[in-house]
């Protein structure tokens, strides 16, 4: 943990030092411009690029309509075209079926999270190729000749994923492996002779096996001493070996080759922040790796034969996210963003050094100058932790300008903020609200030693690293502290619930979307599919059908609803299938009885998390109405000024 604090702004003194840089400084401020919720989601967001074999074309997901829809790209003319039109559902895009112009792509039904793989035939045709009302389906991949692919599903057993394959043109399953133990089913070698399993000790501990499809034969690849996490990343395409990542013996996540031949290990890649994954490309010339660096995702390229890193273009805007690889291994789809721009899609060709944009996320009304940048902090908790942070300024806070605040918490529990371009967060910034994103212990990105402090302990120790988040914040100059509130969704919507319920002279209104309120219901009524799960969450969360069930009653807000004494928004989705609605219904029905102002949004078609663009916009909306009234008592935001 480096031991230090990035102070966004030194001394009041600079607002008013009479500079050259401090009056540029001053006349940027005044030219910002605030934006209305319709031009923030004018943004379009893009993922899944990947190449058609001809590779002139690609195919993608988009939701420049209001939910995501499958799109085609030609390269040469870099022009959208529709593939699906869905008015309903998103549709996120796998891929050209091999050696046609068929698709496949993946949707659930209202954010059920039982997710189906589809057939889009070029005749406009479409077959569910995974069918069950309860069932759930992932992708895995193309074998090695291209005519058939990979997928896990629970439609034997609600409780298990097993692994099949599915012929190309038949569209018929076969069963490769039936997972009875109920491990976390990894990557398959391209010779199908062996699988990667996982099974979730505890959130901080799992043991890595591989099994011998035609024997059955499991051998465990994982250390029997320490704790440690083991993932694993793929498979070399001639099956000589296969990678994975782990942090056995260290406090981040480093990654492992691993030789089938020997079973000699040797760490390819470490540094002082984890490693969260890899993928090579289709015949073995480069490996992509993803770092999660002090908050912020980067990727590295590298010859893959000989290990020589391979200096990625410097792309504007933004850096690479991720890669892409075409079938020939000569392109590449390069996923960019920054703090102030989403994620676009770039095409390179190493060979000439040809770089192309080819999407426009960012709405072009929007002047990317008048956003902000995200800014990692430190501060220091009760104990002296140094718990880190993202921290998005306004622009024009001084000391003589105060602005509210909102301690933002994410998901989890286990979860991670990170810098980056967000639309809600940018929207709230750009409006007036200084946002701190804090990584309280627990989170996960800073070491295994930090991930596991708040172990048995939520709702206690992670939450005071919530709480001094928001005594700094109120230490500087340009924030009014008697303006700040607490935002957080699902584990962070708990948090913020217990951060009203356990301070309640900290935060001035609350904001709770999905979250956690009744610990013990919520652990007895995980998906089915989660059981591999199931007990890891149970170690780090506590047992509901044990004397754990005290801790988690008294820790639950539910059943502290009348020390809620805050202004409170809470937001959920009715068909969310891991925080019940019943969830949100009944802590509303026990906060609205103590006489404070309480809003509740019930969204009849999203989940956990809201997919369609209109819901989010309602929500932000709503959001940023609530905090004018509430926080920073201006009423309606249409009755607020640009600053």
């Amino acid at each position: 943990m480096r031991n230090y604090i990035l102070l966004p702004a030194l001394v009041a003194a600079q607002f008013f030092c009479f500079s050259l840089a401090a009056q540029q400084k001053a006349s940027r401020s005044a030219k910002v411009k605030q934006y209305t919720i319709e031009q923030f989601y004018k943004t379009v967001n893009y993922n899944s690029a990947s190449f058609h074999d001809d590779e002139k074309q690609i195919v993608l997901s988009e939701n420049s309509t209001g939910i995501f829809n499958v799109y085609k790209m030609d390269l040469a003319a870099k022009a959208l075209s529709p593939v699906t039109k869905s008015e309903k559902e998103s549709y996120f895009s796998l891929g050209f079926v091999p050696g046609t112009n068929d698709l496949l792509y993946t949707a659930d039904q209202g954010g059920n999270e039982n997710n189906h793989i589809y057939l889009l035939k070029a005749d406009g045709t479409t077959k569910d190729l995974t069918p069950g009302d309860k069932v759930k389906a992932g992708f895995d991949g193309w074998n090695k000749s291209r005519d058939a692919f990979y997928f896990s599903t629970n439609q034997r057993d609600p409780k298990t994923f097993d692994l099949y394959k599915m012929q190309k043109g038949s569209w018929e399953p076969t069963l490769i492996y039936k997972n009875d133990s109920a491990l976390n089913t990894g990557d398959i070698s391209k010779d199908e002779k062996w699988l990667t399993l996982v099974k979730a000790i505890t959130t901080d501990q799992s043991e890595l096996y591989l099994a011998e499809l035609a024997s059955g034969k499991l051998t465990k690849i994982s250390a029997d001493t320490g704790i440690a996490n083991y993932s694993p990343t793929g498979f070399d395409p001639d099956n000589s070996a296969f990678y994975y990542t782990t942090n056995d013996g260290n406090e981040f996540t480093y990654l492992v080759k691993y030789d089938l031949a020997t079973g000699n290990r040797s760490k390819l890649l470490a540094t002082n922040w984890d490693i969260e994954g890899m993928n090579i490309s289709r015949n073995g010339k480069y490996r992509a790796v993803y770092l999660n660096e002090d908050g912020r995702m980067n990727c590295r390229l590298f010859d893959h034969a000989s290990g020589k890193e391979i200096k990625l273009p410097n792309v504007p805007d933004g850096s690479v996210r991720y890669v892409s690889f075409s079938p020939s291994e000569e392109r590449m789809l390069l996923g960019v963003a920054g703090d102030r721009n989403p994620l676009n899609i770039w095409f390179y060709e190493p060979a000439s050094n040809k770089l192309e944009r080819l999407t426009r996320s960012l709405n072009p009304e929007i002047d990317p100058a008048d956003l902000v940048d995200a800014e990692v902090v430190r501060f220091k908790s009760f104990d002296g932790l140094d718990i880190p942070a993202i921290f998005y300024k306004p622009h024009g806070a001084s000391a003589t300008n105060k602005v509210p605040a909102l301690v933002w918490v994410h998901g989890g529990p286990g979860g991670q903020s990170m810098a980056g371009y967000s639309q809600s967060i940018q929207y709230f910034v750009n409006h007036g609200y200084a946002i701190l994103a804090v990584n309280n212990r627990g989170s996960s990105g800073y070491g295994k030693s930090f991930f596991a402090m708040d172990n048995q302990n939520h709702g206690d120790k992670d939450l005071k690293d919530v709480v001094w988040g928001k005594k700094w914040l109120a230490q500087q100059s340009y924030i009014d502290p008697s303006k700040i509130g607490i935002y957080g969704g699902s584990y962070g919507g708990f948090m913020t619930l217990a951060g009203l319920i356990q301070y309640p002279q900290e935060f001035a209104v609350g904001v709770n979307l999905y979250g956690v309120t009744n610990w013990l219901r919520t652990l007895r009524s995980i998906p089915p599919y989660w059981e591999s799960f199931r007990k890891a969450l149970y170690q780090e969360m506590g047992d509901p059908s044990t004397a754990d069930s005290v801790r988690l009653r008294n820790i639950s807000p539910l059943f502290n609803t009348e020390k809620i004494k805050t202004p409170l928004l809470v937001l959920q989705g009715s068909n969310d299938p891991r925080v019940l609605q019943v969830e949100s219904d009944e802590i509303v029905a026990g906060a609205r009885k103590n006489g404070q102002p309480v809003e509740y949004v019930l969204f009849p078609d999203e989940g956990h998390g809201f997919m369609k663009k209109a819901n989010q916009m309602k929500a932000a909306e709503v959001t940023l109405d609530f905090l004018e009234k509430h926080l920073n008592k201006k009423g309606k935001t249409g009755d607020k000024k640009a600053f």
